[in-house]
């Protein structure tokens, strides 16, 4: 009589979520993350630090609400170059607003609103002209940026905080919830979870992996493509100009040039989260994780003294490392 052995079933439900976050995309990215903390611990005093850790989270927040957006961007098959200009024109215009006198949370909402706008303006080029998105951003990169540098006459503009509002306002980039955990670190968490439900959990992130994928099969199944497009360009100018707004509220200070070369940034962080460049794939805990790497990446290079010249040079590195993972695991799955 043979006698055969089962697996508990509370070892088998605990194991199911074990075996799904080793074989996750993210895994890769988050193992590289942990191995990173751990040399930056081992390596640099005070790098584990909570002050310092807080402080990281706080330097990641803006990036991470734009990256966000773009994740959303990136897995349609889009990509969005612009969301450095669009960040400078919604600060620049909250600003501006707030100097006349206009109440703070009104002259928020305008920030918000120009920001969804440049997005919306982006992707009516892309899906209704046709024209392609890295060509469209390319141009609308400059474009936004020169809006900004125009309406304000290329001149800074700062806050005063004698000025009504102005204090309230910078509460949410200078506030901190409980007196501990940063306000802007507050609101990409808050952004994060959102996307991390519209992507993962929702008919709008089904049918962007869908239109990412394949645009033609997702449109004979009955996705609407352009208007899947559409909402997630309008996503990322909406985090764009939501980023800007804090970047505005932590400085109380911002000029036509400010955001320059965040965009690279902030694709950097998706595309090392795990997400396609070609669209299809990628989540948004990938997202966050890649954001994080990039954020401690950064601290561990600032503490150790490392030159500005070299910070820029190995975080290139370790774009084409993650670019490169991507296309060996893509190949190795198309061979399996």
């Amino acid at each position: 009589m043979t006698s055969t052995t089962s697996t508990p079933a509370p070892a088998r439900e605990f194991a199911l979520p074990l075996r799904r976050l080793l074989h996750a995309r993210e895994a890769g990215v988050f193992a590289a993350l942990v191995l990173l903390f751990l040399l930056g611990t081992v390596l640099t005093p005070g790098f584990a630090q909570s002050d310092n850790l807080l402080s990281v989270g706080q330097q990641i927040a803006q990036i991470g609400i734009m990256a966000v957006g773009v994740t959303f961007v990136i897995v349609n098959g889009e990509i969005d170059l612009s969301v450095g200009s669009t960040y400078a024109l919604s600060a620049i215009s909250t600003g501006m607003l707030i100097s006349d006198g206009w109440a703070w949370p009104l002259a928020m909402g305008t920030g918000l609103a120009v920001g969804a706008l440049a997005g919306l303006l982006n992707g009516l080029a892309a899906v209704v002209l046709g024209v392609p998105s890295f060509i469209v951003t390319l141009g609308t990169l400059s474009v936004f940026r020169g809006i900004a540098l125009l309406i304000s006459d290329g001149a800074p503009i700062s806050l005063s905080s004698s000025q009504s509002g102005v204090a309230e306002f910078n509460l949410l980039g200078q506030g901190e919830l409980f007196g501990v955990i940063p306000m802007q670190l507050v609101f990409f968490a808050a952004v994060a979870a959102i996307g991390v439900v519209l992507l993962a959990r929702s008919r709008f992130g089904f049918n962007s992996y869908a239109v990412g994928g394949n645009r033609e099969a997702a449109r004979l199944v009955g996705v609407h493509v352009n208007r899947v497009k559409l909402t997630a360009f309008v996503l990322s100018g909406f985090t764009a100009g939501l980023a800007g707004v804090l970047g505005l509220s932590f400085l109380s200070y911002v000029q036509g040039v400010t955001g320059q070369g965040l965009e690279l940034t902030v694709i950097s962080a998706v595309i090392i989260g795990g997400a396609a460049l070609f669209g299809g794939s990628g989540t948004m805990w990938g997202t966050v994780i890649g954001v994080a790497f990039i954020g401690l990446l950064q601290n561990i290079l600032n503490i150790r003294g490392i030159s500005s010249f070299w910070q820029t040079v190995v975080t290139g590195l370790v774009i084409v490392a993650a670019v490169a993972a991507d296309t060996w695991q893509r190949r190795r799955k198309s061979r399996a």
